[in-house]
């Protein structure tokens, strides 16, 4: 094939490129932070339990983080625009889906035809980034890149609260539609075509399908042990399943000839460090994210807008600091920032989770904001050096795969989370309503009907055969319960934020880049 012309950023080609990767990208991290926000209403509207609402995050993440590495080594081999236009293509299809659904089991289908979509659009931004610009531009157009696309998306709650405070959530997947349309034609006309050369391998379709399939298991026995327990076959039976199609997947990698995430990459100490650090501080990312949505609205008392506005602080960091972030890791190395951030983050995390009940929105600046202030700024510090150190510690003809191994962690990180969690929060939520109501000292019909409406977790209603004068009661228990929940998912998450440092600390060269 043809030798690949690098671009510099200033260059007419090397803005179209960055545009279509921003916009595309965006698309795909605005649905997931804006779904946060507008789940309550999504969840009144279409009649959904809380493992529903886990349901919907999941079948997303679930096609996403399978498939994506499939689709960065399709753009690899079959051209890396060629592809992130026809994912896009898929992505745009299945948001009108989603925004036509009537049922919440119609939505969780759909969401999976979306993740596949967005499986073969998100490892392409970056890999079209890596081939078009040249080795000295490079790190500051992703850089740029991870700068306006994390922007973006803290924008999605906002936008997220707008639209469900005025009954109209589901236009979060329409908006989809222009965005994708404008991206399309912008490659088609602006952006060169690249492939890694002399990729003449098969698609490892076989490892894409087990490892699919374990998170897939995974998710559902996790999923199952709020409502039916440990013991009961269809919770542990899907988990010993997602076990064993595990460990096919990691054989199915060792031994075919090319595959989806060719294990050897991994002995690179830098790659390995950086994607440790990646899923846990991720996971706790996405676990606090979701949970102080809920919180904010079902029980702080706040609208969507208003909640959606509170992550603003996070979108100004990230758009005042990131950059300035990223060039000063390209000139002493990104270790430093890689260990710093973390830590900041997980004390963002703990300060969150030492919020009890507030008086709602008045509140926010003495509870919440130092919290997000804290997240935020750890977050402003790593995401730029730690996207740089996973696309520069692997060579350009493998940044399909780089990117999609990155990219795919992320998003594991996130449905593993979201399964453990879910389930663990679900559970524990129904445990201290359970022990609470038994103070309460009523009768048995009574208190099973206060502790069933506990599986729609936040949005717990107190049941109607409660005599008036324990209603306060019944409230006050679903409240506290809440909240003590909560608290416990984001003390998990700030010991996850320490452990993605202690990656850096020991897994990263000073120098690392």
């Amino acid at each position: 094939m043809a030798k690949q012309h690098h671009y510099q950023l200033s260059s007419t080609t090397g803005k179209w490129t960055l545009a279509a990767c921003i916009i595309a990208s965006s698309m795909a991290f605005i649905d997931t932070s804006a779904l946060n926000v507008v789940l309550p209403s999504l969840q009144e509207d279409l009649e959904a339990t809380g493992t529903d609402l886990f349901w919907v995050l999941n079948s997303y993440l679930v096609m996403l983080s399978s498939l994506i590495i499939v689709g960065g080594s399709l753009g690899d081999k079959l051209g890396r625009v060629k592809i992130f236009q026809w994912g896009i293509i898929l992505f745009i299809a299945a948001s009108i889906l989603c925004g036509l659904a009537t049922t919440i089991n119609q939505l969780i289908w759909f969401r999976i035809l979306q993740g596949t979509g967005g499986a073969l659009m998100i490892p392409g931004s970056l890999a079209i980034i890596s081939a078009t610009f040249s080795d000295q531009e490079k790190g500051k157009a992703i850089g740029t890149w991870s700068a306006a696309t994390v922007l973006v998306t803290m924008g999605g709650p906002i936008l997220g609260g707008a639209l469900a405070d005025i009954g109209l959530w589901r236009l979060i997947f329409f908006i989809n539609v222009p965005l994708g349309i404008i991206t399309v034609i912008m490659l088609f006309l602006k952006v060169p075509e690249s492939k890694a050369p002399e990729n003449k391998h098969r698609i490892d379709w076989k490892g894409a399908f087990f490892l699919a399939f374990s998170l897939a298991t995974f998710t559902f026995g996790f999923l199952n042990i709020p409502e039916l327990g440990i013991s009961n076959i269809r919770s542990y039976l899907p988990l010993l399943i997602g076990i064993v199609s595990f460990g096919a997947f990691l054989y199915v990698e060792k031994k075919v000839e090319a595959p989806m995430m060719p294990l050897e990459i991994f002995k690179n100490l830098t790659f390995s460090g950086v994607n440790l650090l990646t899923f846990f501080l991720y996971a706790g990312l996405s676990a606090v994210m979701l949970f102080l949505s809920l919180n904010m609205i079902q029980i702080q008392g706040y609208t969507q807008m208003q909640a959606g506005l509170t992550f603003l602080p996070f979108t100004l960091l990230m758009a005042l600091i990131a950059r300035k972030v990223g060039a000063l890791s390209d000139k002493w190395g990104s270790r430093n920032f890689l260990i710093v951030g973390p830590l900041v983050t997980a004390i963002g995390f703990v300060m969150l989770g030492l919020v009890g009940k507030t008086s709602g929105i008045e509140d926010f600046w003495t509870s919440f904001f130092p919290g997000i202030l804290l997240f935020g700024l750890g977050m402003s510090i790593t995401v730029v050096p730690l996207t740089s150190t996973v696309m520069l510690s692997i060579g350009n003809d493998q940044a399909g795969i780089a990117s999609g191994v990155n990219n795919s962690i992320t998003r594991i990180s996130g449905t593993v989370i979201n399964a453990i969690l879910g389930a663990g929060a679900v559970f524990i939520f129904t445990v201290l309503v359970s022990n609470q109501v038994e103070t309460l000292q009523l009768s048995s019909p009574l208190s099973n009907s206060i502790i069933q409406e506990s599986i729609n977790f936040g949005e717990a209603q107190v049941p109607s055969n409660v005599p008036s004068e324990h209603i306060r009661d019944v409230q006050q228990i679903y409240t506290t319960s809440f909240i003590s929940t909560y608290r416990w998912v984001c003390y998990i998450s700030a010991a996850m934020a320490i452990l993605a440092a202690a990656f850096a600390v020991f897994m990263l060269k000073s120098r690392s880049k």
